[in-house]
């Protein structure tokens, strides 16, 4: 399952049903997990760093996963890369450990597309089920929330948080929090609309959408300060039996460092 041109430094581990094919380097403290498939002249680890990768990763030709920050603060520090299960990325995408002044991590969750020529910087903490569209760049410190979808193309600013089931139209570029549940697009991105075509495919039923929509609506076209909204909010919150998304966008708000984009 090793080609024999595949070059394996003796500190990685490599579990069972991994394939490694010709050309691929695997660097480091690296463990591959059962069942993944490292392609021809991928780079997996770095001399430096710890890259861990779960079980039924698939890493296409060009992609460097686990190659140290491009920030010039790190001096060799032996921070990490941790990804789960089940995540695919594409020919030369790029993702990088993290930084020792902000804990050290890199962390990917399961389940995720990333497609070609993409680049996830150090200290970016993406959860599950999510997809990235090709050559869209992630600054350091951005968090992607479950279910997140981006189109091709676009730009994130540092320490941003992209809020779960949110979609971000092409040749976007974000410099503020993207509200959860909406769609955001332009230079800089804005939140517009409830994402319902999305929410509609995830499952939600339409009394759960019907309050997800009065909730941002109620955030992005109301006259009122945000301090008030969010007052009404809570109180409209109490009136449903079920709650969860509707606080959901509540605590986003009350948590957001960069400001909302709207």
């Amino acid at each position: 399952m090793i080609h024999p041109t595949a070059f394996i430094d003796e500190r990685s581990q490599i579990e069972a049903n991994v394939f490694i094919g010709p050309g691929a380097v695997v660097l480091g403290d690296t463990k591959i997990g059962e069942g993944s498939y490292i392609h021809n002249h991928a780079t997996v680890g770095s001399n430096e760093c710890v890259t861990v990768l779960g079980k039924n990763n698939t890493v296409f030709p060009g992609a460097v996963v686990g190659g140290v920050p491009q920030d010039l603060r790190y001096k060799g520090e032996k921070t990490e890369l941790r990804i789960g299960d089940s995540n695919i990325f594409r020919e030369c995408v790029t993702v990088n450990t993290g930084t020792k002044g902000f804990g050290g991590k890199t962390i990917i969750g399961s389940n995720n597309l990333v497609m070609a020529y993409c680049h996830i910087a150090h200290d970016c903490i993406l959860g599950d089920h999510i997809v990235v569209a090709n050559s869209t760049n992630f600054a350091g410190h951005v968090t992607v929330e479950d279910h997140v979808k981006v189109g091709g193309v676009c730009s994130f600013n540092q320490f941003v948080t992209l809020g779960e089931h949110s979609y971000i139209a092409g040749e976007s570029s974000v410099n503020k929090d993207i509200l959860p549940y909406t769609i955001a697009r332009g230079n800089y991105a804005v939140s517009s609309v409830t994402n319902k075509i999305g929410l509609e495919r995830a499952g939600f039923s339409q009394d759960e959408i019907k309050s997800i929509h009065k909730t941002i609506r109620s955030i992005l076209k109301s006259d009122k300060v945000l301090e008030e909204v969010l007052k009404d909010l809570e109180s409209f919150v109490e009136t449903l039996e079920n709650k969860q998304y509707v606080q959901k966008i509540i605590d986003f708000v009350k948590s957001s460092k960069r400001g909302l984009a709207k």
